[in-house]
């Protein structure tokens, strides 16, 4: 069974960071492309980072570009999501998945909250 497990999330202010966690099983994590995508309140899910299996590459949206990381440790099946220069517009349900294309994603984790908030 796929599992994706998120964590990190919380409550901070503008220009403040966080390090999003997700811990994954049931798969070839180490050959598999992983994916984060968000959710805001009212709108539609929203790619916004990806690292790929083969070459260890990654893409990040425009809107998250210069401020957002994503990296990967393939010895503990983990992926992390490095976010700094929080805006507010950056609120939403992060998720971490896989089998994606764009926010399209086969699997999924449950998600966590990332609310940005003076």
């Amino acid at each position: 069974e796929v599992q994706l497990v998120e964590s990190g999330g919380g409550l901070v202010q503008p220009g403040e960071s966080l390090r999003l966690s997700c811990v994954a099983s049931g798969f070839a994590f180490s050959t598999s492309t992983i994916t984060w995508v968000r959710q805001a309140p009212g709108k539609a899910l929203e790619w916004v980072s990806i690292i790929n299996n083969s070459d260890g590459s990654t893409r990040h949206a425009f809107a998250v570009k210069g401020r957002f990381t994503i990296s990967r440790d393939n010895a503990k099946n983990t992926v992390f999501l490095q976010m700094d220069s929080l805006k507010t517009e950056d609120t939403a349900v992060y998720y971490c998945a896989t089998r994606c294309s764009g926010a399209d994603c086969a699997y999924k984790g449950q998600g966590t909250q990332v609310t940005v908030s003076s």
